[in-house]
């Protein structure tokens, strides 16, 4: 069998589905060095992908992106092919067809009746079963998952996924394959989701859910996720790209793969716009209005108000001790004073009220169980030191003059302050939050290394940082906490604590370090 070592760079390289992603493999191969053989059913598509393989890396030389001498070389070392029999020779096969089981089951079948027994096989499913795919074949060791993210030429990652049966030896060669050919490789067991679908799940279904209890309308949630959190889209406007259709269907893949787990149910709200064929940018019209001319609708954010002239720190504020230094360069004079006792964590009080980081729980609940009844909550930031944009809550007890005091300071400090409804954990923490829960588990249950994991969520769906590490930075135990307290606000097992986040932070360890006591 193949050895934990990338081919030969004159081995060839069969791509079988000349799509999109079949194109951008084929292209991605070339580029690297191997003779490349394009199969696919359809008549002259291999043709027609070669021709655009050839456009798209012309208009890149065109640009000086590339040299165009190796990109007439790389297009020449394309061939396409008109019957499974002329992949013979391959080193390795990829097959990228239609995501159907029987359809790629019947295709590795006819494949292991051509190539030689040493050839690896390697499927780009994105969510089907590497052992289903493997069995019944009679060298089920070399059937590997390598799945690329589209478009396959510009994203780093690529999963390496490893069935029941798959070799190692076979995992390693493809992994070192895929470094060769210039991208992120990272090691997963096939599970629903592999890595990156299933540990983005929480980021759709926590804004769904925060539009289901109406904490803000759709461009207010993506504003903070966007400008507050550091993710490069908000999850109406990611979803809204990658079709509703497409997203609704993988979550609800998973959810329907792990057994119904609360964690991963599917939403109502985004099966709405399905039925309606309310699909995304694809039908002109999803979460947002894509028609031409239409206009994109402005995030929520408090009116300015007058800033105050001095506020109170109580305690450290811990990952938001830059939003003091902040109120200080804008003029507001900073006192210090012990952290209050309802307030272990820091606070900062501002007129007759009290501005604190959420734990989780709402601004009301925790009004109510330490007596500040004039309580606003703050969200997580990616940054407080830069953030432009924070949301906000007030407790029911809380006077709109506390939030207006509150939004004067902000917005003195450079950061629009944007009113949500009083919901648990707010929008980018408890996002966070359950996006490193979920790798946490990922972890526990042995599907990819904490390294991994934060590599693909960074390389795969452009996270500003990789969960474990995000979680690491806000500190394990406030993680802990607001995850407990949304499983006690909610009632339900969608927030259960993982247990490697219980057993970090008995430990004080980090979740991002593969080498910490677990």
């Amino acid at each position: 069998m193949a050895q934990a070592a990338p081919i030969p760079r004159d081995a060839t390289v069969a791509v079988i589905g000349a799509g999109a992603m079949g194109r951008g493999i084929a292209q991605v191969a070339a580029m690297a060095g191997h003779p490349v053989r394009l199969f696919d059913t359809r008549l002259n598509a291999a043709e027609k992908a070669r021709g655009a393989i050839a456009e798209a890396l012309m208009a890149q030389a065109a640009k000086g992106r590339i040299d165009a001498a190796a990109c007439e070389t790389a297009v020449s070392r394309i061939t396409p092919v008109h019957a499974l029999g002329d992949c013979v020779s391959a080193r390795l096969v990829i097959e990228a067809i239609v995501e159907d089981l029987a359809e790629k089951r019947a295709l590795l079948r006819e494949l292991e009746k051509i190539v030689g027994a040493s050839t690896i096989l390697a499927t780009n499913t994105s969510s089907l079963s590497i052992t289903a795919l493997a069995a019944g074949l009679r060298f089920p060791g070399r059937v590997v998952g390598m799945h690329f993210f589209n478009p396959v030429p510009l994203m780093q990652l690529v999963e390496v996924v490893s069935g029941l049966a798959t070799d190692d030896a076979v995992a390693e060669c493809v992994a070192a394959i895929a470094t060769a050919w210039g991208k992120a490789a990272v090691r997963a067991t096939s599970t629903p989701g592999f890595i990156v679908n299933r540990c983005a799940r929480p980021f759709y279904g926590e804004a769904l859910r925060l539009l289901a209890e109406r904490a803000a309308d759709v461009p207010t949630i993506d504003a903070l996720l966007r400008e507050a959190g550091g993710f490069r889209m908000g999850a109406f406007e990611l979803m809204d790209l990658i079709g509703n259709d497409v997203n609704f269907a993988v979550t609800r893949t998973v959810w329907e793969a792990c057994y119904h787990d609360p964690r991963y149910a599917p939403s109502v709200i985004q099966e709405e716009r399905v039925r309606a064929g309310h699909l995304g940018r694809k039908s002109g019209r999803g979460f947002y209005d894509y028609a031409e001319g239409s206009a994109r609708p402005a995030a929520a954010t408090l009116a300015v108000q007058p800033a105050p002239k001095r506020v109170v720190a109580c305690g450290e504020l811990g990952i938001a001790e830059p939003l003091l230094r902040r109120f200080d360069q804008a003029g507001i004079a900073i006192e210090r004073a012990p952290a209050h006792d309802a307030f272990p964590d820091g606070a900062i009080a501002i007129g007759d009220g009290m501005l604190a980081l959420s734990d989780g729980r709402t601004a009301t609940a925790r009004a109510a169980a330490t007596g500040a009844k004039r309580l606003v909550l703050f969200d997580l930031a990616l940054d407080y030191a830069r953030t432009p944009r924070l949301g906000v809550a007030r407790a029911d007890s809380c006077g709109v003059s506390t939030q207006d005091a509150v939004a004067g300071a902000l917005h003195a400090a450079g950061v629009a302050a944007t009113p949500l409804d009083d919901v648990a954990g707010l929008v980018v923490l408890r996002t966070v939050a359950a996006l490193a829960n979920e790798a946490a588990d990922a972890v526990t249950q042995g599907i990819a290394s904490a390294r991994d994991i934060d590599t693909a969520m960074q390389k795969g769906v452009n996270y500003p940082r990789g969960p474990l590490a995000w979680a690491d930075e806000i500190g394990v135990s406030r993680v802990r906490d607001v995850l407990a307290n949304l499983s006690a606000h909610y009632g339900e097992d969608r927030y259960r604590l993982s247990p490697l986040i219980a057993r970090r932070h008995a430990v004080g360890a980090p979740l991002a370090d593969d080498r910490a006591s677990t």
